[in-house]
Formats: C-alpha cells, structure tokens, sequence
C-alpha cells in the first residue's frame, strides 16, 4: 500500500488541501483531512482521524496508523480530494 504514495501526489494533495480547505488556527481542513507543516516548513502533516502522514527531507514520509483498513480509508480520501478538487 505505501508504494502507492509518491512525493509529487503527496505534494499535490497538499496544496490542494491549502488552496480549498478552511483554515483553522495553523492547520487547513479539506474534506476530512488535515494540512499542516512544522515551524520551518520542511515537514508536512496531512492526517486524519486514524492516520497521520508526514512527508520531509528528500521526499520521505512515514505514515503512522493502526489498522490496514484506515490506511485503506486514508488513501482513498486522498485521491478523492486529488481528482475532484
């Protein structure tokens, strides 16, 4: 499943989610999923209620999870937000 993910569609969610999302404090919400960055803006967070992704240095990202099926549910709300917004 994680070989799905490559670091231009990680960065093009992203910016999707900034673009559409509302943004709430320092974070941006965009159907169900949370955009964030750390304080220097070299690692991104989209997450949402089961699964955090966070994608830094040299294109890498580590998905944090417990179930397969919320990574499942995760991806899909990914491309979801990719080919409709």
């Amino acid at each position: 499943m994680k070989n799905e993910l490559d670091s231009k569609f990680i960065l093009q969610v992203f910016e999707l989610i900034r673009q559409q999302g509302e943004k709430q404090d320092d974070v941006y919400v965009f159907k169900g999923v949370t955009a964030s960055s750390d304080f220097d803006g070299y690692t991104l967070f989209l997450r949402d209620h089961h699964v955090q992704l966070s994608f830094g240095f040299h294109n890498q990202y580590h998905l944090d999870y417990e179930k397969d099926e919320h990574l499942e549910q995760f991806i899909n709300k990914l491309k979801t937000i990719k080919t409709q917004a």
